[in-house]
């Protein structure tokens, strides 16, 4: 079991090209795995963790709902917004400047073989880290992501996510709005949940942004901790 997985962080990225670089990956660990049990070569899966913002996109996944989606291409072409229909889990997402997006892309062999504990540990990582600014974030019962004020009128989503796995290797992953501009999340209905309001880490601390790269390091830190990882960057132990 390799428990080492590697980080990078992309930058700002278009979503289509970060996409792409995904399924390498995915395809990657998933041949490895084809190769060591047809050939019992016996040979370590890598796990990596992306770190990546794109410009202004929205994001089906495969049992959402186009309807969910409130413009038409002109209005998104306006925004200067783009819209693509992905293999993930869930309804509708938008990414965007301002957003933490991170792709775990893991063998979970190398960890556990449990799809809905691999969620809550994605959320428990968000959760963990957003105590530390001071937020009590939650787990909203049948909704995927992560909340604040769960159970009442001020609900609100600060963390979306959504996730593809076969033969146990993990693709897409979760978006947590940071220093988000809220206004893209008007023109559409979010995750397809129309009573529940969105909102950003800079808004609730009430300061105008917030230290992406600390927020980053704390996801990471939380993450290792609960997938008992080893974090690798550019061949050196983070």
């Amino acid at each position: 079991m390799n428990k080492k997985v590697t980080v990078q962080d992309l930058g700002l990225k278009d979503y289509k090209e970060t996409w792409d670089y995904q399924e390498l990956l995915f395809k990657n660990i998933v041949d490895t795995k084809i190769r060591n049990r047809r050939e019992e070569a016996n040979l370590d899966t890598p796990n990596h963790f992306l770190f990546v913002e794109h410009p202004h996109v929205y994001t089906l996944g495969k049992s959402g709902d186009i309807n969910n989606l409130l413009v038409d291409e002109n209005k998104l072409a306006e925004k200067g917004a783009t819209f693509y229909k992905i293999n993930r889990g869930g309804d509708i997402t938008y990414h965007g400047p301002g957003q933490v997006v991170g792709y775990p892309i893991l063998d979970l062999d190398n960890f556990f073989t449990d799809i809905h504990k691999y969620l809550r540990f994605l959320e428990e990582m968000v959760i963990l880290t957003l105590a530390e600014y001071g937020l009590k974030a939650e787990r909203s019962k049948g909704e995927t992501g992560v909340w604040l004020d769960v159970g009442t009128p001020f609900a609100r989503k600060i963390c979306a996510m959504g996730v593809r796995a076969s033969r146990w290797v993990t693709m897409h992953g979760f978006a947590l709005n940071v220093n988000a501009d809220l206004g893209y999340f008007d023109m559409m209905i979010p995750c397809g949940i129309r009573d529940k309001a969105v909102t950003s880490l800079n808004v609730e601390l009430g300061q105008k942004e917030v230290d992406m790269e600390e927020v980053k390091q704390k996801l990471l830190k939380h993450f290792t901790a609960l997938f008992e990882a080893e974090l690798v960057k550019e061949g050196a132990q983070v």
